[in-house]
């Protein structure tokens, strides 16, 4: 019965995304609707459309090959079969978590690799935004790998331990150990792991410069610096963020963004990044993350050890990794109720952000500038509102520019 359940939970969550969607599909159209006519021309609109379709029928094939990869495994004993290979190595159990992890982690990412590779150099250049080569690819691609190893093999081997050592008491050593890692990660991602991937240069002196700082000032923001980001050796996609704590803290921009953008529309795009840090949704962000990691570890906790678990999977000898497999799909309503929350609480900090850049600065470019990074990256402007709930972590477009035009268009500043 928990074999079928799990199967069944599975196919839920693909028919969940097909729906979805089918759902947003609906909401094209081939004439350039009203509300769009100020952001969108005819060509640009059409061309987003195509992007949509395009990006629809090749997740679709992905998460069809994933699906069939996984009831492969389910139905024809694949997790028994690498758990009983991560055993003929070795009798401990740290190391057997670690092997037969890394197969299963390593293995997708080898049989998904063609769909990334078909996705960067095929339908992101199709559209114009590809700028990665292959060997920026493989390099990425082994970069990641190494950190998988370093960083996801030692979280996975110290939470292994723990369980062995503390039994159901594991979850209160394992949160610990989860909620020092996203700290440190708040403070140093920046200065760490994105310098392995892109290079961060301080931003010149000028006029920009001297905006940045000037936004700084009237907010009672310390910043130390502002660092430019080349994010153009690999997609002409634009960006900004923050990043960090306390002294560590500093807002990192494209240079794509910088071409873009005026500067006044800039400095509203680093406004509402300000706006962020200014009402603590770092913090806030932190804090739910620590309380459902709490909730998902403690309920691990009392099942994990359940030997139905691993014989859901096919294994005649219970363990941990196999019932923490099989956990992670029987909790999946739970983790998706928690990502809906998740995404409201994120939309909302958006719009809070927003009206912080609208008072501190001016309504009017940031919604200039929300517009052109919309239009430059062929968004689409029209999600249904189911997908929304479910997968958007920022309001539509149309619902922010409403949102900012509520607080009023200030071009004083």
């Amino acid at each position: 019965m928990l074999f079928y359940i799990i199967v069944g939970l599975v196919l839920a969550s693909f028919l969940l995304e097909v729906l979805l969607e089918f759902l947003n599909s609906t909401r094209r159209s081939p004439v350039l609707p009203d509300e769009l006519k100020d952001i969108y021309d005819e060509d640009k609109y059409r061309k987003s459309i195509e992007y949509e379709k395009v990006k629809q029928r090749f997740s679709l094939v992905r998460g069809s090959f994933s699906l069939i990869l996984i009831l492969a495994m389910l139905f024809f004993g694949g997790f028994a079969l690498i758990d009983e290979f991560a055993r003929g190595g070795t009798d401990n159990l740290v190391l057997i978590t670690l092997i037969f992890f890394g197969i299963i982690m390593f293995g997708s990412d080898i049989l998904h690799t063609p769909f990334d590779w078909y996705a960067t150099f095929v339908i992101e250049e199709r559209f114009g935004f590809n700028k990665s080569t292959p060997r920026i690819f493989i390099t990425d691609k082994l970069k990641g790998w190494i950190l998988t190893i370093i960083i996801g093999g030692g979280l996975l081997a110290m939470i292994t331990w723990f369980y062995l050592q503390t039994a159901e008491w594991f979850w209160v050593y394992a949160l610990a150990l989860i909620t020092f890692f996203m700290i440190f990660m708040n403070f140093f991602y920046s200065t760490l792991i994105v310098p392995l991937f892109n290079k961060q240069t301080p931003l010149q002196e000028g006029e920009l410069r001297e905006s940045i700082e000037s936004i700084s000032r009237r907010t009672d923001f310390r910043l130390d610096d502002v660092f430019v980001i080349d994010g153009s050796k690999r997609s002409t996609k634009a960006n900004a963020y923050f990043a960090g704590l306390g002294k560590k803290k500093r807002i990192v921009l494209f240079d794509t963004l910088i071409g873009d953008l005026k500067i006044k529309e800039i400095v509203g795009v680093l406004a509402h990044e300000i706006g962020h840090y200014k009402k603590k949704h770092i913090i806030s962000g932190l804090a739910i993350s620590f309380i459902t990691s709490a909730i998902t570890l403690y309920i691990l906790s009392l099942l994990v050890s359940n030997p139905a678990l691993s014989t859901a999977l096919g294994s005649e000898q219970p363990s941990f990794h196999m019932g923490l497999i099989a956990f992670g799909i029987l909790y999946s309503p739970v983790s998706a109720i928690f990502g809906v929350a998740g995404n409201w609480i994120s939309r909302k900090n958006e719009y809070e952000a927003d009206r912080f850049a609208a008072e501190h600065h001016s309504a009017k470019y940031l919604a200039d500038a929300l517009k052109k990074l919309s239009v430059k990256n062929l968004s689409n402007l029209r999600p249904h509102p189911l997908y929304v709930t479910i997968h958007y972590s920022h309001p539509p477009l149309l619902k922010r520019l409403e949102a900012l035009k509520r607080a009023g268009h200030d071009e004083t500043l």
